[in-house]
C-alpha cells in the first residue's frame, strides 16, 4: 500500500489561509513531530513519536502516524495503529495500548484533513472501526463509549501539603507503609518491575504484556520512562513504571506481590512517586484511566482525585456497534477465572500473544 499517495489524494487543495497536506511520519521526522507535541496544549505523552517504534517493535503492528502541514509547519498530529485479530477484530485506533489519543492541534482545517485521511485509511485497510481516545469530546455526531474515566490532579511543591490533600483514611494507609519501613529505589532496568507487575495482573486474571514491551518502552523514552520499586528488607514488594511529559507524571503500569496489600506497599509506592515528582518540579499527577465500578476506580477516588470522563469516539465501518473488549464484559468472565488458576510461568508465556491484540 502506498499510504502517502493515498493520503494526499484525500486532502482538499487549500484552506482559507494556506494549503493543508497530510503526511506520514518518516524516519528523521521524529524530532520535528515531538517539538510540535511538546508545545501543543491538546497533545499528551501518547502523541509522542516514540510510540510508533514501540508499537511496531514490541507488537509487530503497523503504525500510521499522520501529521497535517500548512505553510511548511505542522498544525496537527494523529497517531494511529492497525490491529488485525481473529479474536478481537480489525481496528484502526489512536492509540492502542494508550489511554489518550485522537487529533492534537487547534488548527481546524488541519484537524478536518486528518479526520478525512484517517477515515480514508480505515476504509482502505478494511477495518471494522476507527477509534479516537480523546480527553475531550471532539465529534458530537460520532458514536461514543462512556466506560472510562481518568484521574488528574495538581500537586504542590511541598510534601506536607500533598500529604494533607490525601483524604484521612487513605493518608493512614500511606503512613502505615512508612511505619513498615518500606524503601523506594529507582531501577535501571525493568526486571524487578516485571516480576511485581506480572504477579499482580495474574491475580486479576489479566494476560500480561511481554518483557520485551517494557524493555522497549524504557529504551525508546529514556529518562521520560522511570521505574520506581518498593522493597522491604531488600526484597521487592511492588513496582511502578511511570512516564514524564512536560510538567506531568503518569504512573502507567504498576503491581505488587502477595504481601503488598498487607504492607500497604502500593499506597506507599504512589506516595513516594508523588513526593519524588514534586521535588523535581512536576505539578500534575495523572493517575490514569480506570473503568467505572472497579477497584482501581475506587482506589483513585480514595486519594481525593475527581474522575473525569474520557471520550472514546468511533467511526463504524464494518462493525454494527461500538466494540466492547474489556474484562467487565460477561463473555470474558470464564476466561478470567481460568487465567487466575493458570501457573504464573504459563501465564507469562502465553499472555503476551493474547494481549498484543487487545490494544
Amino acid at each position: 500500500m502506498n499510504a502517502t499517495i493515498q493520503l494526499h489524494e484525500l486532502q482538499p487543495a487549500a484552506t482559507q489561509d494556506a494549503p493543508v497536506t497530510v503526511h506520514l511520519l518518516q524516519a528523521g521526522d521524529e524530532r520535528r513531530w515531538d517539538e510540535f507535541v511538546m508545545q501543543c496544549p491538546q497533545a499528551t505523552f501518547f502523541h509522542r513519536a516514540g510510540w510508533k517504534e514501540v508499537i511496531e517493535r514490541a507488537f509487530g503492528h503497523r503504525a500510521y502516524f499522520m501529521y497535517a502541514e500548512a505553510a511548511g509547519r505542522i498544525c496537527a498530529v494523529l497517531p494511529l495503529a492497525h490491529i488485525r485479530s481473529r479474536l478481537f477484530g480489525n481496528s484502526l485506533s489512536s492509540l492502542p495500548f494508550c489511554v489518550y489519543g485522537g487529533v492534537a492541534g487547534d488548527h481546524a482545517p488541519a484537524r478536518a484533513a486528518l479526520d478525512q485521511a484517517a477515515i480514508g485509511l480505515a476504509r482502505e485497510l478494511g477495518v471494522d472501526h476507527l477509534e479516537y481516545r480523546n480527553l475531550e469530546p471532539q465529534h458530537a455526531d460520532w458514536p461514543s463509549k462512556a466506560l472510562y474515566v481518568t484521574f488528574r490532579k495538581e500537586i504542590e511543591a511541598d510534601d506536607e501539603a500533598n500529604m494533607q490533600a490525601i483524604p484521612r483514611k487513605q493518608r493512614a494507609m500511606v503512613r502505615k507503609g512508612i511505619k513498615f519501613g518500606l524503601q523506594s529505589e529507582i531501577d535501571n532496568d525493568t526486571e524487578r518491575f516485571f516480576a511485581a507487575y506480572s504477579a499482580s495482573v495474574h491475580r486479576l486474571g489479566t494476560p500480561v504484556f511481554s518483557r520485551k514491551y517494557f524493555r522497549v518502552l524504557a529504551e525508546v523514552f529514556g529518562q521520560d520512562c522511570e521505574v520506581l520499586t518498593i522493597t522491604k528488607d531488600g526484597q521487592t514488594v511492588s513496582s511502578v513504571m511511570s512516564f514524564y511529559f512536560r510538567d506531568e507524571v503518569l504512573p502507567y503500569y504498576g503491581g505488587g506481590n502477595a504481601s503488598a496489600r498487607d504492607l500497604a506497599a502500593n499506597d506507599f509506592m504512589y506516595w513516594e512517586l508523588m513526593r519524588r515528582a514534586a521535588a523535581r518540579g512536576i505539578r500534575i499527577f495523572d493517575f490514569g484511566r480506570s473503568k467505572q465500578g472497579t477497584g482501581s476506580f475506587d482506589f483513585k477516588k480514595n486519594w481525593g482525585f475527581t474522575p473525569q470522563p474520557l471520550h472514546y469516539e468511533y467511526q463504524l465501518l464494518r462493525a454494527q456497534s461500538v466494540p466492547d473488549t474489556n474484562p467487565l464484559n460477561p463473555k470474558y468472565q470464564l476466561m478470567i477465572k481460568t487465567w487466575k488458576r493458570m501457573p504464573l510461568w504459563a501465564a507469562n508465556l502465553i499472555g503476551p500473544h493474547i494481549v498484543k491484540n487487545l490494544g
